[in-house]
């Protein structure tokens, strides 16, 4: 007898069946049967008819072996009968069930997808060239079996559906939208979590668990590449230059309050201003200075 036992997961059932060891050991038997004892029978009275029940008894022993199967560790067996779905065996082992039940392998272990990437049009509608790695199971067998033509390229399709849905509405960086505050290259985690639960809502109805998703290559699109790189050496050139300049004039102000304070010297304004484009010069230039002494008066 097989033990039925409805399942949690929407329409999947588990089933348990009965061990197939027994069901090998009375198919052999009667294979043995079948073959030994019409001869047997032929043998003391010359009946001929004893050969049909030979070719009756191995023949329906041969059939009874066709429902023997075997369920790997991280595997499964969905079962379905002249249309019907019967159930799905998670047990591992050796096990029998009807003969002309259809037994179809479905792996529960954890799969890589590990994208190409490719070209999509970021938030400002620059292309840009993205990749995904993606860590998923088999959740639910009946979903992955019945409302999907093929689970895997299901995962593969809709994965590229995500991505091209998450570039889509973040920019790459902050260069042209200052304001953003999560972009494709600073998300980090949280894009990676948006991602995910983009995913896992679209591979729902696939009865598909997603353990995992992360982007995996981020990258300008080759046409607009080296003109972004200009761009983002620029902006950081600037930015470092308004760091120089901040320090310069905190310097400048510095020296010029500690002159004034212990009374070293008294400087006019146009001693001050001198000595300010000097010191400026000096501080901010990308090069270093060249001393010139002077010999003669300040005035000189």
């Amino acid at each position: 007898m097989e033990e039925i036992k409805l399942g949690t997961k929407g329409c999947e059932k588990f089933i348990h069946p009965s061990s197939g060891w027994l069901a090998l050991l009375l198919s052999l038997l009667g294979i043995a049967t079948g073959i030994a004892v019409p001869a047997v029978i032929e043998y003391y009275t010359n009946d001929a008819g004893a050969w049909w029940l030979m070719v009756l008894l191995s023949l329906f022993s041969l059939v009874m072996t066709c429902g023997l199967f075997i369920v790997n560790p991280n595997e499964s067996a969905v079962m379905t009968f002249f249309g019907k779905y019967v159930g799905t065996v998670t047990d591992n082992g050796f096990f029998y069930m009807n003969p002309f039940t259809i037994k179809k392998s479905v792996s529960l272990r954890a799969r890589n997808l590990n994208g190409e990437p490719i070209k999509v049009n970021d938030l400002m509608g620059n292309p840009i060239m993205i990749g995904v790695v993606l860590v998923w199971k088999v959740k639910d067998t009946f979903k992955a079996s019945f409302e999907v033509d093929d689970y895997a390229r299901f995962v593969d399709i809709q994965s590229e559906a995500a991505i091209r849905n998450l570039a889509g509405a973040y920019p790459y960086d902050n260069l042209e939208d200052e304001d953003a505050s999560i972009t494709l290259r600073n998300g980090g985690e949280e894009v990676n979590d948006l991602l995910e639960k983009s995913l896992s809502e679209r591979l729902a109805i696939a009865g598909i668990e997603v353990m995992e998703a992360r982007i995996s290559y981020l990258a300008y699109a080759p046409e607009i590449a080296s003109a972004m790189l200009q761009r983002q050496q620029a902006t950081a050139m600037v930015a470092a230059r308004h760091k120089i300049v901040e320090g310069a004039v905190g310097m400048v102000q510095m020296a010029l309050e500690q002159l004034s304070q212990k009374e070293i010297i008294e400087l006019d304004e146009e001693k001050k201003a001198a000595m300010v484009s000097n010191l400026m010069v000096v501080l901010t230039s990308d090069r270093a200075a060249t001393p010139v002494v002077n010999t003669g008066t300040l005035y000189q």
